[in-house]
């Protein structure tokens, strides 16, 4: 099922975003290295890279946040840490230097949903968290972007570094009555266009 939403993906949509250095010839890919959360179960996350390079995309197929009815006590927040080895050419080092979050939620008056998510290469400092909070009432399709200053991105050092990616979903019922509603938040591919996308930026090594 992931492996077909990710072809779907690839296909339908080609991402062009500016780089400081144009993408560099012959193969990137992406090797998933660890899977750990309660957000993506072995199986249920999966990473690929754009056919231009210049952005690879993450697709979740079980990653969702609820309270209410049918949500156990701890169903209120969900995480993902995705460990990624990057494979690029010799002579390349990119940064990330904005992403973009896609999803689906369900949110009854007075509930409130949020998304956190960073990244950092190990050994690295990890950048900063960012948040965006969505109110209900609301029942549609959801777009965040946190973008980097192209001058002042966490570079990936030209000698092999594995990228760390952490992202979040938290649902909180508020006003709202979880006794008798039911909010939730997902990052699910509701359809082939939402996955969560990560624009490279690249740089030659001196």
């Amino acid at each position: 099922m992931i492996n077909t939403i990710v072809a779907a993906v690839m296909a339908m949509s080609t991402v062009v975003v500016p780089s400081a250095v144009t993408p560099p010839p012959g193969a990137v890919t992406i090797d998933v290295v660890t899977v750990n959360g309660s957000g993506c179960s072995p199986g249920t996350a999966a990473v690929e890279v754009s056919p231009d390079h210049t952005a690879f995309i993450a697709i979740y197929s079980n990653y969702l946040a609820a309270v209410g009815v049918g949500a156990r006590p701890t169903d209120f927040r969900k995480f993902c840490q995705l460990n990624l080895r990057v494979n690029v050419p010799q002579g390349f080092a990119f940064a990330i230097d904005r992403v973009d979050y896609r999803g689906f939620a369900h949110l009854e008056r007075g509930a409130t949903g949020t998304l956190r998510g960073n990244y950092s290469f190990q050994g690295m400092p990890e950048t900063m968290y960012k948040s965006h909070t969505w109110q209900g009432p609301l029942s549609d399709n959801w777009q965040a972007t946190d973008t980097v200053d192209i001058e002042l991105p966490v570079i990936r050092p030209c000698e092999p570094r594995n990228l760390n990616i952490n992202t979040e979903l938290r649902v909180n019922a508020g006003t709202s009555d979880p006794k008798t509603t039911t909010s939730f938040m997902s990052m699910d591919p509701t359809d082939a266009f939402i996955a969560t996308v990560y624009h490279f930026a690249w740089r030659r090594c001196p």
